[in-house]
């Protein structure tokens, strides 16, 4: 399997989510929200990929120098639970090897806005991380964003296909602004220092 990490090698960073208006605001898909800014910070706009079934961005960040880093941005556009093989596709196309492959996510074991950045593991049942692993294996940087449990006995399908609530949306765009700042150091600086950074 191919986890080199070589410097010159552009950098995958997918943001996880549903395509389609009526998915855009759920929990899930906080993973397209951290994407979009990021592209934003880039001054691109995302486009359809080619053949593969994602929307990309292709920009830098970075300061000036060996720190900068190529990166393509990434919307998969197959629903959550397909995202491996659009993924695979963009990261052959791009020559990127798996240590290079950042996923965004929403996670369920993490309380709300806290993030947690880890090279590898399991799923957790999250099918957008069990395609991926599928498709190349699970040697892949995730910046987890949590999203907390359900409330009661709501079903977890239903928790994260539900917008968050206007308590959670009014401190939203602080936590994606965080979590797109982690990709960030995780990209520029690598995993260890970003994590002592943002695993708090």
């Amino acid at each position: 399997m191919d986890v080199t990490t070589d410097a010159a090698a552009p950098w995958l960073i997918v943001g996880l989510g549903n395509p389609g208006p009526e998915y855009a605001g759920n929990r899930h898909n906080v993973g397209f929200m951290v994407a979009d800014l990021l592209a934003d910070r880039v001054g691109g706009r995302f486009k359809r990929a080619g053949r593969a079934q994602a929307q990309v961005v292709e920009g830098r960040i970075g300061p000036p120098g060996p720190m900068n880093r190529r990166v393509v941005l990434a919307k998969p556009m197959s629903y959550m639970n397909l995202s491996g093989g659009p993924v695979n596709a963009l990261r052959d196309f791009y020559k990127v090897p798996v240590g290079h492959v950042v996923a965004v996510h929403d996670e369920l074991d993490i309380d709300y806005g806290v993030l947690r950045l880890k090279l590898g593991g399991g799923d957790n049942g999250h099918n957008g991380l069990k395609s991926m692993t599928k498709a190349f294996g699970a040697e892949y940087h995730r910046v987890r964003f949590g999203i907390g449990r359900p409330p009661g006995r709501m079903p977890v399908a239903d928790f994260v296909l539900k917008d968050f609530s206007s308590a959670e949306r009014k401190e939203l765009d602080y936590f994606v602004d965080r979590a797109a700042d982690a990709v960030e150091a995780l990209v520029i600086e690598g995993l260890e220092r970003a994590q002592s950074t943002y695993n708090s």
